[in-house]
């Protein structure tokens, strides 16, 4: 049976974005169907990107699916109440929430979503999380069949969700995380999965990133964080590793398991 996964795209490099899960969950399912969507709140008074083959999101279509992936967003210093599609996520949630499919929240979804149902909180950090990191696994998940202790992932936000307040609830379970503590993996119930690291990001997406941060900045980098152990050549800054790229094809593998198993009607243990 093929599948079909719906994914709102909420990143500030659309297309490039559309093409790094596309592509991530095209090795793992060739035969996959992907539907991509927009928030319509957002575009209201402005203007679409160019050339962006995503459509305005429709919760009918939802029932449609049997899978759901939200995507990271650079507004991780906003206030979630303040984002201006924010009733129109919530409803979004909702709706995955009633229909059970497998949902997985990256980044700034991830924190977004884990606040709306589980009123956990958010924190800037003192200096941008950016560049690949070891993790280590605190909780056995499906999603990290294959994967060893201290399997790498990249990381690229400017706020935590609140690990205590996580801990506290018995709705949740932390699977992995940095040495230092910054969150990786996490499940809820009703086959919720928050991933806090970009794993759908290929070899050149961390300079990408970095020399958009720097042109906004007019070219001054003081201050602006760089890509932690990702060049070969840090002084540089060149010659950039994918160090990610077996854990990027684990997971997303095991993802779609996962969603391959709600197909046929199977439960999780929640």
């Amino acid at each position: 049976m093929i599948k079909k996964i719906g994914i709102l795209n909420l990143m500030h490099d659309k297309i490039d974005t559309q093409k790094r899960f596309s592509y991530v969950l095209g090795q793992a399912d060739p035969e996959l169907e992907i539907s991509y969507f927009y928030p319509r709140s957002h575009y209201r008074f402005r203007p679409l990107p160019p050339n962006w083959p995503a459509k305005p999101l429709d919760l009918d279509e939802l029932s449609g699916l049997d899978g759901f992936i939200i995507t990271g967003a650079p507004i991780e210093q906003l206030p979630f109440e303040e984002v201006d599609y924010w009733d129109e996520l919530t409803q979004l949630f909702d709706r995955l929430k009633s229909l059970a499919i497998p949902q997985l929240y990256v980044c700034w979804g991830a924190m977004a979503a884990m606040h709306y149902f589980y009123g956990i909180g958010k924190h800037p950090l003192k200096e941008k999380l950016f560049g690949i990191y070891s993790q280590r696994i605190l909780a056995p998940s499906p999603l990290l069949a294959g994967l060893a202790n201290g399997f790498r992932a990249p990381h690229a936000r400017y706020a935590e969700m609140n690990r205590a307040e996580i801990l506290r609830n018995p709705r949740l379970t932390i699977h992995a995380q940095t040495p230092e503590g910054r969150l990786c993996l996490v499940s809820g119930p009703g086959r919720q999965s928050f991933l806090f690291s970009h794993l759908e990001y290929g070899p050149q997406a961390f300079s990408k990133e970095y020399q958009r941060e720097l042109a906004a900045r007019g070219g001054d980098d003081t201050g602006l964080a760089k890509p932690q152990c990702y060049f070969a050549d840090e002084s540089a800054m060149a010659l950039p590793q994918f160090t990610w790229e077996s854990t990027q094809e684990h997971f997303f593998k095991n993802w779609l398991q996962a969603v391959q198993q709600f197909q046929g009607g199977k439960n999780y243990v929640n």
